[in-house]
């Protein structure tokens, strides 16, 4: 075996191993949302919705270490969801999955290609009540991350990326996609703390290649619901522009911060804030 295939052999495992842990803590946290409305309700008080956090690429769920303190604190119970990055329909079902074990109602945010599934796992679910995008995509039925990165310029994501091929355990091929260890801090995360970005380029977690090239299906969940978008005018991944486009189509309430595509690592308040804004306005 190669030393590529090796590498990717362990990478697969490492995700899965990774899945299986936020599944069985899934009924944890659905467990504290159900308390927390019970407890609103017998007092009297508005019973907070729980917020589920969607990573995108390049990410894993500690990217929301920071967001996810803050709103704690605040009294809202909080999930940060596993995202295979394997594809928007295969990744919405997935999210679709934790959401049906939370009691009560539930805030979507997505984080970059995080935002493309949220798009597609809040359509036509009623327990969805609002939709925060942070430096994210917001298709529409049709469209790809890819198109939409290319349509404006100033992304220099491709020529940082590290592309791996994998085969899965049906023998289905592909190619995940990696962003160079070297690169990674600049491209990614260029107002982080050094050895913090260091890290998340070490422990980030791949895309395949397919998923940004896959078709938005519709019905779109930001035409059915309320919407909030954090746009990073930093941003070398998805262009400033490219993110007020849809942050405008989408008819989003826009909070612009001069940050990298890492905003939730580096302005953890600012994101957090705005997550609050979004559940306290559709009480």
């Amino acid at each position: 075996m190669s030393a590529i295939a090796k590498s990717t052999k362990r990478r697969l495992i490492a995700g899965a191993t990774a899945a299986v842990g936020t599944a069985a803590a899934i009924t944890a946290f659905a467990v504290a949302g159900t308390a927390n409305a019970a407890d609103s309700a017998a007092s009297g008080k508005w019973a907070k919705p729980t917020i589920v956090l969607e990573h995108g690429a390049f990410a894993d769920g500690s990217s929301w270490n920071g967001v996810i303190e803050k709103l704690r604190h605040d009294g809202y119970p909080v999930i940060a969801a596993a995202n295979p990055l394997r594809g928007p329909a295969s990744d919405a079902a997935q999210l679709r999955t934790v959401v049906s074990h939370v009691k009560g109602p539930v805030i979507l945010v997505g984080h970059s290609y995080g935002g493309s599934v949220i798009t597609e796992a809040g359509a036509d679910d009623p327990q969805v009540k609002g939709l925060v995008y942070v430096a994210a995509f917001l298709p529409e039925a049709g469209e790809t991350a890819l198109q939409l990165t290319n349509q404006f310029p100033g992304s220099t994501l491709p020529g940082t990326l590290d592309p791996v091929p994998y085969t899965d355990a049906d023998g289905s091929t592909g190619t995940d996609l990696y962003i160079q260890q070297d690169k990674f801090p600049h491209q990614f995360a260029a107002d982080v703390n050094p050895k913090d970005a260091a890290l998340a380029a070490v422990t980030q977690r791949p895309i395949a290649q397919a998923a940004l090239e896959e078709k938005e299906t519709g019905p779109v969940a930001w035409a059915q619901k309320p919407s909030w978008d954090v746009v990073t005018t930093e941003d070398l991944n998805i262009p400033a522009a490219a993110q007020r486009f849809m942050a405008q189509r989408a008819g989003a309430h826009v909070t612009e911060v001069a940050a990298s595509h890492s905003v939730a690592v580096s302005h953890p308040g600012l994101v957090a804030d705005v997550i609050e804004k979004a559940a306290r306005a559709t009480r």
